[in-house]
Formats: C-alpha cells, structure tokens, sequence
C-alpha cells in the first residue's frame, strides 16, 4: 500500500494529475463557496481558518508534487499560485452580499501554502538527495 501511495502522490508519473486536479479543486471552492448558505453550513463543521488552511495546504500539496522544476522553484511556483488563487478567492466573494472578501483570509491561505511548500521543499530535498549520490 506505501508503494502504491508512493506512486500516485510522489512520482512524476502523475503529476500532471495531481496539477490539474489542484485546478479543479480550487474551481469547486469557488463554485461551492458562491451558493448561499452553504459556507454558514459548512461554518458548523470547522471554523474560517480551519478551512482556509486545510483547503490551500492540500492544493498548494497538489501544486507542489505536480509541478515541474526543482524543489525551490516548485514551492514558489506553488504559493504564488495560491496567493492569485486566494486572492482572486476572496474578490469573488465580494461580489456576493451574503459572503465577503477578507484580507485576513488571504493571510491565512498564503501562510499555509508557504508552511505547507516549505515542508514540501525539505521532504523533496531528503527525497531526492539519495538519488543525486
């Protein structure tokens, strides 16, 4: 089962998988955040910053393992997407009158990408360093 995990999450073989379905994802939290009610709903669950941080960490995750380049250029490539992402996350929401755009939400979603690519960026070094030998 490792090896199988390994193989869809880690390897190349699938990453542009995973760099798409980061996109699809992220069109979902848009589409899903826009009908009325539903973020009071899911607000029940989990607060703000608990869905921030989880939704943004798994799609900067995603981002990061379906990117190309070195460790360093795939996390910045990853949280520069997610800071435009969160950004124009929170533009929509503004355009809603039962929703708000809010600058702290973006602070929270970008922390969790850099967070997130950061520890990325060091299990992709240990990863990759036996190889490099």
């Amino acid at each position: 089962m490792p090896a199988l995990l390994h193989q869809i999450f880690l390897t190349d073989v699938h990453a542009r998988l995973r760099y798409w379905s980061a996109i699809v994802l992220y069109l979902m939290i848009l589409v899903l955040g826009s009908i009325p009610g539903a973020r009071s709903d899911i607000g029940e669950v989990a607060s703000g910053v608990v869905l921030h941080s989880c939704a943004y960490a798994g799609l900067t995750f995603l981002l990061f393992t379906g990117g190309t380049g070195g460790a360093a250029l795939r996390a910045a490539k990853a949280v520069l997407t997610i800071a435009l992402m969160g950004a124009l996350d929170e533009y929509v929401q503004s355009f809603f009158p039962y929703r708000h755009g809010a600058v702290s939400d973006w602070l929270v979603d970008c922390t969790s990408a850099m967070v997130t690519a950061s520890l990325m960026w060091l299990l992709w070094r240990c990863r990759k360093a036996p190889l490099a030998r």
